[in-house]
């Protein structure tokens, strides 16, 4: 016996027995299980990509001085970055880079112990990444690539001329973006004779990685609850700016962000 009702994600769903729910709750098991494997082949592959020796001399400014990109590593062998979308006189950072960083702090007391390093680069000068770091409440790595070419090297800033082409290489093809900042995430590692290879970068939709929250709601009823076809992302707010009252329509969000107005960006 079953019947159906409206519920509060708005879709009429089946009630029924227990035995029927794990009947269909196994066949869904063997759906993640796939995934999973096809999640650890893909991993794999991704480390056999080959590396780019980099031999450029990139430089940084962060709260301890300039430092060079093998110095970000910090004695370990591997960096992992996140490009974070503020540009130099943007008065905050990217409310959607923010609901991915909001998520580094914690992940930070485990990746040193396997060998990783985090740092956040923007192209903001690094007054302003202060000001806006120590609002935030961040205690994680924050360094300012302002004045290097490192921002347009790695495909998350553009220069005038190429907005106005309207077509941005973005996330390895041609494509129209909103913004002169791009998010992404870009490894790299370090030998024993301190050479620096590039060995992968992500944009798009792939940053989605770092944001913890999202795999949460997806198991959800209601799943992440957004009805904007692009993924323009358009209800985060910085943390310290959400609405008292979380159910209240929020209104529309302001300044620069990762997806907003965006293309599809799958991957």
């Amino acid at each position: 016996m079953h019947s159906t009702m409206t519920d509060i994600t708005g879709i009429g769903h089946e009630v029924v027995s227990p035995d029927r729910w794990l009947a269909e709750r196994k066949r869904l098991l063997a759906r993640e299980k796939e995934l999973t494997r096809l999640h650890d082949e893909i991993a794999r592959e991704r480390r056999a990509l080959p590396w780019v020796r980099i031999d450029k001399r990139y430089a940084f400014e962060g709260p301890e001085g300039r430092r060079m990109l093998p110095g970000l590593f910090d004695g370990r062998s591997q960096l992992l970055m996140q490009h974070f979308m503020f540009g130099p006189g943007w008065e905050q950072g990217c409310p959607s880079c923010s609901y991915m960083a909001d998520h580094i702090d914690g992940m930070n007391m485990h990746l040193p112990q396997r060998d990783v390093t985090l740092v956040v680069v923007s192209r903001a000068t690094l007054p302003g990444i202060e000001r806006f770091r120590h609002r935030m409440g961040w205690r994680f790595q924050w360094v300012s690539s302002h004045g290097s070419d490192f921002n347009y090297d790695f495909g998350v800033s553009f220069t005038d001329e190429e907005r106005a082409r309207g077509q941005l290489p973005y996330n390895y093809r041609m494509q129209p973006f909103p913004s002169e900042e791009a998010p992404g995430i870009s490894l790299f590692v370090k030998d024993e004779a301190g050479t620096v290879f590039h060995t992968y970068s992500t944009y798009g939709r792939s940053v989605e990685v770092m944001m913890g929250t999202y795999q949460l709601l997806d198991l959800t009823p209601k799943g992440r609850d957004e009805h904007n076809p692009v993924h323009a992302m358009d209800w985060f707010r910085h943390h310290d700016r959400y609405d008292a009252d979380p159910l209240r329509k929020p209104a529309a969000a302001s300044g620069s962000c990762c997806h907003a107005s965006a293309p599809e960006q799958s991957p």
